[in-house]
Order: structure tokens, then sequence, then C-alpha cells
């Protein structure tokens, strides 16, 4: 039980770092503001007011109620903190919070705006991923989001506090001074944010608020909010210790405990899915799910439980004989299971994030051009049992020796297959998903040359509209877009430009890098190199000179020149300007017809400028 103990905590401080608390209503909440000098409650209401237009509409008694201490509207002191309150509602079922309005001024920076304005109610960074704005180049007019996180209460924790206020830390802060000015246990406080410290000076924490009329409101047990210290990178410092001597105490029991030859530490059940309550995925790994679980709150529905010796015994022990590939979070394995044909990918513990995003995916995700998931397993490692696809990955046939060249045929299919599996993820999940390291070696072809996306080890969920939240740099070099690599702005145009890569592959069947002279130093991007030759007048004669050579002349030059146009509307070096995987679709389909005749100029005016203009 101990090192079951110690393993879940691994998880769920990986899982908390990465995706927010599960939720599935709303409720009132209270935001706590210091206020400093030259401020004024009418400035307060303007900010915390999403749909205010005239400061007069604002009706200054109901924030006066929750405030006793303010006597005159109008003149509030320096260096005390008032009670603001605001709806906080399940934001796309994955996390509480509220998005305000913030009317742009000259000389505001995303700093300002979090520290000053909202009193670090929020963060520069949170600011930036849920905006479309350059840190160095924000408007003078206009709104900007601003995501304020709260909470609704945790009924496992008590059901006497059903309002919360989100508080964000100041220096002057502990643990023992929030407990004496609130009158209420430390103990109490502590539960409600687990692994935080109170004297860190920074993040936000949730603590139980007075109403207006002066008492603790009970919990509404209707309302599923769960309330904690991990919220979406604000507070994530103290998980990350978790999650250290987590590894820690991991790697000195669980490896001395394999070597005895000791059971597996963790045990997923098979009816995860009814224990878990809503399908909702990349939810937090909330409490709901079975108290028997090491991974809580994760639906496993359509997937199935293999045991490690099940698995070792369809790959022979895992032996070379039977390893078909080596990715970056570890080697793949041809295995028959159960009367059907699979690749296992077996992984090391230190990939549990991974693990859990591409479980979380494709165990609600399911299209014909996305590989299909059959099933897991968690004893000694990680595991995951996917449907075997005949024919390898793009880059091996673009690429590989002992192949057939791909007929121009097929690769537009391919190129359509693939857009189809992105298109779905995009636009017709909810929450969408990004995948965030599309590249031709993760996209698989079958038996009969169709595509299906593969690998969503770091694939990350988003709001529609919005970028996704801070995140580390990962994928591929020479698949990144501007934005991604020097900013890790996220938004599902990183897949739109690494799929323009993807088409440039098809046409040339050369590296993303292409070594100029066998030098590293003398690399060059295959962006760069196709775009020399789209920016000439008639691109046609040196466009050849990129096509695969081993397709011969069997190809036809116009639809080679439209695939190329696609990719480099696809690369624009600005998000906006990029069409939608759903533009992207329509335009393959068209070009893949016999009967109809696409025009490239039409695609990229109607596309990718309507795209410009309105701010997609």
């Amino acid at each position: 039980m101990f090192l079951r103990s110690i393993f879940l905590l691994l998880l769920l401080s990986f899982c908390f770092v990465t995706v927010q608390s599960q939720c599935s209503k709303g409720c009132d909440a209270l935001a706590s503001y210091y206020v400093q000098e030259g401020v004024t409650l009418t400035s307060i209401a303007q900010k915390l007011e999403s749909s205010l237009v005239d400061p007069s509409d604002v009706d200054f008694k109901v924030i006066l109620s929750y405030n006793k201490n303010i006597t005159n509207k109008d003149s509030i002191p320096a260096g005390i903190r008032i009670n603001v309150p605001f709806p906080c509602g399940c934001i796309n079922g994955e996390f509480l919070a509220h998005v305000f309005d913030y009317n742009l001024t000259s000389g505001d920076t995303y700093d300002k705006i979090a520290k000053t304005d909202y009193v670090n109610l929020t963060t520069p960074e949170w600011l930036r991923s849920v905006n479309s704005y350059d840190a160095n180049r924000i408007p003078d007019s206009g709104t900007l989001n601003v995501t304020v996180n709260c909470s609704c209460g945790n009924s496992r924790v008590s059901k006497k506090y059903g309002l919360f206020v989100t508080y964000p830390l100041r220096p002057e802060d502990s643990l023992a001074s929030i407990a004496t000015s609130t009158n209420l246990e430390q103990s109490l406080l502590q539960s409600y944010n687990p692994g935080v410290n109170f004297s860190q000076g920074s993040g936000l924490v949730f603590i139980p608020g007075l109403d207006e009329n002066g008492v603790y409101p009970a919990l509404e047990l209707s309302s599923t909010g769960i309330s904690g210290g991990v919220i979406g990178g604000i507070c994530v410092a103290a998980v990350a210790a978790v999650a250290l001597v987590a590894v820690c105490v991991y790697f000195v029991f669980y490896r001395k405990d394999k070597v005895k030859g000791g059971t597996p530490l963790v045990t997923l059940s098979q009816d995860l899915s009814a224990q878990a309550g809503p399908d909702k995925p990349l939810g937090s790994l909330g409490p709901a799910a079975g108290a028997s679980t090491g991974l809580k709150g994760i639906t496993v529905d359509k997937s199935v439980e293999f045991s490690h010796e099940e698995l070792a015994k369809a790959t022979d022990n895992f032996s070379m004989a039977n390893k078909i590939g080596e990715g970056g979070f570890g080697s793949v394995y041809y295995a028959e299971l159960r009367g059907e044909k699979a690749a296992i990918k077996k992984m090391d513990m230190q990939a549990s994030r991974e693990f859990l995003a591409e479980l979380k995916v494709l165990t609600h995700v399911h299209h014909l051009n996305l590989v299909r998931l059959i099933g897991y397993c968690v004893e000694g490692s990680l595991f995951l049992v996917y449907e075997y696809i005949e024919n390898g990955n793009l880059s091996q046939h673009l690429r590989g020796s002992g192949r057939d060249p791909l007929p121009w045929s097929s690769r537009v299919q391919i190129a359509l297959d693939s857009a189809r599996g992105l298109e779905y993820i995009h636009e017709h999940t909810v929450p969408v998903y990004i995948h965030r390291d599309i590249k031709s070696a993760n996209i698989l072809i079958d038996k009969n040359f169709h595509a299906k996306v593969a690998d969503f080890g770091l694939t990350k969920l988003t709001e529609v509209g919005s970028a996704s939240l801070p995140t580390r740099l990962v994928g591929t070099f020479g698949y990144m877009p501007p934005e991604y690599a020097q900013y890790g702005d996220v938004s599902p145009k990183i897949d739109v430009y690494a799929f323009g890569v993807v088409l440039y592959e098809l046409i040339s069947a050369k590296e993303a890098i292409v070594k100029q002279n066998g030098s590293d130093a003398e690399s060059k991007g295959l962006v760069g190199l196709f775009e020399e030759v789209l920016n000439l007048p008639d691109p046609s004669k040196d466009l050849r000179k990129l096509v695969d050579p081993r397709l011969g002349d069997n190809y036809p030059l116009d639809s080679v020149l439209k695939m190329a146009q696609l990719a480099k509307v696809c690369t624009q070096e600005y998000p906006q300007l990029r069409p939608s995987m759903r533009s992207i679709v329509v335009a393959l389909m068209t070009l893949s017809s016999t009967t109809e005749d696409w025009d490239v100029g039409s695609f990229y005016e109607n596309h990718a400028l309507v795209n410009l203009m309105s701010g997609r």
C-alpha cells in the first residue's frame, strides 16, 4: 500500500501540472483584491465587472455588503484587502475560472496588468497564453481576456463551506496569519490547498469566505468543483517538489521490490469509467474514481487492461526480433493479442506524463484517421497497445531503403487522411486537442496506403478560440513554427504549420532540416528551401528540382505546384495567416478530385486573408 501511494503521488504530481481541476458546474466566488495607493472602488469594479459599460451602473452596495469595514465607496485605505464577488464558471468542463474583459490603454503590458491592475489574481504567463497579442506588441485599445481561477469547495474536506475567496498570497502572508484573520483552523486551510506553502509570497490559495450576511454559506452538494492549490501553472512549485520526492522514493523502494519479484505498484480497474463519473477528456485526477485504483479519474472506456505477463508472452519477452520501432518515450513491439495484430509501446515510468496524455486522448477520441488504442498495462513499465498498422510510417516510405516510391496519388491521399485526423481533434472534440508533434514519422500508413495520425503523448487541450496553457517546449525541430519556438505560444496553428512541412516532405522526400553539402553547419529548413522557389515569378521549373527524384516524371506538375502552394500557406510566419485544418481538408479533397479544378490563389485569398481579418 505504501508503494502504491507513492506511485499515485508521482502520477498526480505530473498530471496536476498538466491539467486543470475537473468540474461540471460553477458557483459564486470572491476575489481578494489588495488595494494599492490611489485605487478606488470604481476602478476595482471596472476590472472585476466583465459586463461593465458605465461605472455608474455598478451596484456598489453589493460590493460593500461583503466588506463591512468600508463605509465610503469613494475612499478606500491602501494596504487592505476587499472581497469582490464574481461568477465562478466551469470552463470547458475542465477547470473553474472566470474570464474578465480588460479595456486596454496605452502602455499596458502583461506584467503590469497581472501584477498591478489585477494584483496577482492572474499571472503574465497566463495572460499571454490566453491572448493572441505578442508581448511586445499589445495594442493601445481593444480588450484583453483576463482569466482568474476560483473554487467551489470540496465536500471531502468539509460541507460547511460553499463560498471561496481566490486569494493571491503576498510576502507578508503565512498560514498562521491567514488563519488568524479568517478565524479558521490552519489544518482546514491546508486541506483546501494541499501541498501549498502559504509563506511563499506568491501564487493563489482558496479560503472559505463570508457572504454578505457575514456567515459561511454551506456547500451545495450539486456543485462539483474541486478546490486545490495547483491551478493552471500558478501554484505548481509545491507539487513539483512532491513529485521529486515521489520519484526518489519510487526508485528506492520500487526497484528493490522489483528485484525481489514484488507485485506491480498500480493496477487500473476496468470499471474506472463508471466510477469516475462524466466522461471528460483530460480532466484532473480527481477522487471520483474507485479507491482501489492507483490512477484516479482516468476513464478507460473502450480500452482493455492487459497484464504484463500477457504482453511479455506475446512479444517473446520483448525480444529484439519483435521490436518494430523506437520513439522518444520508448520502444514499440509487434504482437498478436487475443486474435488481433497489435503494436505495443513500452514506456519508462518517467514518461508518465506522456503516457497519461495519450491514454486520455485515445480513450475519448475515435476517428478513422487516428490510430486506435486497444488497451494499456501499468505493471513494471507503462504500456500502450495500439492497432498494428502494416506499412510503417510516412518517413520510412519517403526515405527508407527497400521500399517502392509512393505514387503521387497515394501522397495526396495520405495528406488528405492526415488532415482529416487533425481536423477532427481541432474542431470536433470538446475540448479541442493540439497534437504538438506532427511529423512524417508520426503518420502511419496502413495496408491500403491510407494514413492515421499517431503518437499523442505530447497532446495538449485548449479552449476553442484561445491558446493553451503555458507549456514547456516540446516537439521536433524543423516542424516548429516561429511563435512556438520563440515564445512557446500554443494553438491549433502549430499543427497546421507542422502539417505544411509534411506536405513539403511528401513532395520532396527530404528531411524537415536539409543538410547542404552534408554539413550540419550549412543545414537549411525545408520551409525556407521551398519558399525560395515558390517566390519566383515562375516556380515551375525550379520546383521540379525539389520533387522526389524517385518519382521520375510520374507526377502532374500542376498538382505538385498546388500542394506546394498549400504548404506555403500552412507555413506562414504569422499564425493568423494560416488556414484551419477544415479549410485544408477542403483544399486537399478538391486537389485529389479529377473532376474539379482547384484555384490555389482563390484558396489563399478566401481562407488565409479572411482568417487574418477575423483573427482566427
